[in-house]
């Protein structure tokens, strides 16, 4: 493992594509900034981890539940959508 010492405002570069900047440290906790490619997943170590433990849960499933998961996650998103707003002027008036 490579181990760097960084300031607030400095960075560290990864490849040709990824830059990682330490914008706060306050206390324990140092605020980092990720600038990478849209096709590079960044994520908490702690989301990574739950993301590989649903995907390999997922694997295990039957044909029979991952038709309830899909009908699960529809009625999830039809209840997260926004209403569209039809009207042309911005005041709620069509």
């Amino acid at each position: 493992m490579l181990i760097l010492t960084r300031k607030s405002g400095e960075g560290i570069r990864i490849g040709d594509s990824i830059t990682l900047k330490i914008l706060e440290i306050r206390g324990n906790q140092v605020r980092v900034g990720v600038d990478a490619p849209r096709n590079i997943s960044v994520h908490r170590e702690e989301i990574y981890d739950l993301i590989r433990e649903q995907n390999a849960l997922a694997a295990l499933s039957s044909p029979d539940s991952s038709e309830v998961l899909t009908s699960i996650w529809r009625d999830q998103q039809s209840l997260t959508q926004r209403p569209r707003n039809l009207s042309h002027n911005g005041n709620g008036k069509a």
